[in-house]
């Protein structure tokens, strides 16, 4: 059975702090005034991506994977993760802030959860004109002073806002607190874990007048308390993919397509294409398909000659 480029049914989110910029700004098909995430590739139990288009369509990710798991995920992936697809993509449109939290790494969460931790990356695709982003401490700190502030509701002033624009970067490898600020819609890459700990909230109540809950305990031992630097400097050469991240979980180049572009791979991996503006197409064995800002697409690792076409920004996704 051939395979060709999957499309998947957007996992759309409510939540406290989302807003309208899924629909207005990326297509997303949301129906509420508070959606915050599309979770574009899941496998993240009970979030399964479903096929959208051609002959797989109404397949999960998990069937196709299954069936076809060298064809899909790629020799070196397979080889490594068996029929477990290891990332997790997503769309976030923060209308307010959201929680300021971290992710334990692979140890800790092996052990406390049976998962995988959470190296992540943002691509900042829209910011207003205020927006910030919170990535780690100011300064080294500690247990005994990140708990003081902690208990004083004064933890923001011991931590490291950034402003930032469009095409920001910034690699997040597990313990670094932090947070998007309001006014950010944002792609992210992620090993596929959904294991959060939730650390300062501002108090804020749902609309039940709950608040959300905390993981203050299990954040401790999780944290960083090192300073980082996670923003990327990458070039921005057109048709050319630009490396903008590199870590053991993934690789995730910049493509500023202008005209044609030819794609050849070995079959070690799938890659993963997020349209983050404008439009393109994507052509292989005389077929074209057509990808607008906000579309997600896997191009299974089968497939290893094709051809970019059209004006956009992309994003290129990979396990090296």
């Amino acid at each position: 059975m051939t395979l060709y480029p999957l499309k998947f049914e957007p996992i759309l989110k409510e939540r406290i702090w989302g807003g309208t910029k899924l629909k207005s700004y990326l297509n997303k098909p949301i129906t509420s005034e508070i959606t915050g995430e599309s979770w574009e590739i899941s496998t993240v139990e009970n979030d399964v991506s479903i096929v959208a288009n051609g002959k797989f369509k109404g397949k999960s990710l998990n069937e196709l994977i299954a069936d076809y798991p060298m064809e899909i995920l790629g020799t070196k992936v397979y080889q490594a993760f068996g029929k477990q697809f290891p990332l997790l993509f997503k769309y976030l449109d923060a209308r307010e802030d959201l929680s300021i939290q971290l992710h334990p790494n692979d140890e800790l969460a092996k052990k406390r959860h049976n998962s995988f931790g959470k190296t992540e990356m943002w691509y900042v695709m829209q910011a207003d004109a205020a927006a910030k982003l919170i990535i780690g401490f100011k300064e080294k700190s500690s247990p005994e002073e990140y708990t003081l502030h902690l208990n004083n509701k004064t933890l923001p002033d011991i931590l490291d806002i950034k402003k930032v624009q469009k095409g920001d970067v910034f690699l997040l490898e597990t313990g670094t607190i932090h947070a998007i600020g309001a006014g950010n819609v944002i792609a992210e890459i992620q090993q596929t874990s959904d294991i959060t700990y939730r650390v300062y909230d501002f108090d804020r109540v749902d609309a039940n007048g709950n608040k959300r809950e905390l993981h203050n305990d299990l954040a401790l031992e999780a944290i960083n308390y090192d300073t980082v630097e996670a923003q990327r400097i990458y070039l921005k050469t057109e048709n050319v993919a630009n490396e903008m991240v590199y870590c053991q979980y993934f690789t995730t180049n910049f493509i500023p397509l202008n005209g044609n572009m030819k794609v050849q791979k070995n079959q070690d991996s799938f890659t993963v294409y997020m349209c983050v503006d404008d439009s393109f197409e994507l052509s292989f064995d005389g077929i074209t398909y057509s990808y607008q800002k906000g579309d997600t697409v896997l191009v299974p690792a089968s497939l290893t000659d094709f051809q970019l076409n059209g004006k956009a920004s992309i994003l290129e996704i990979y396990i090296s």
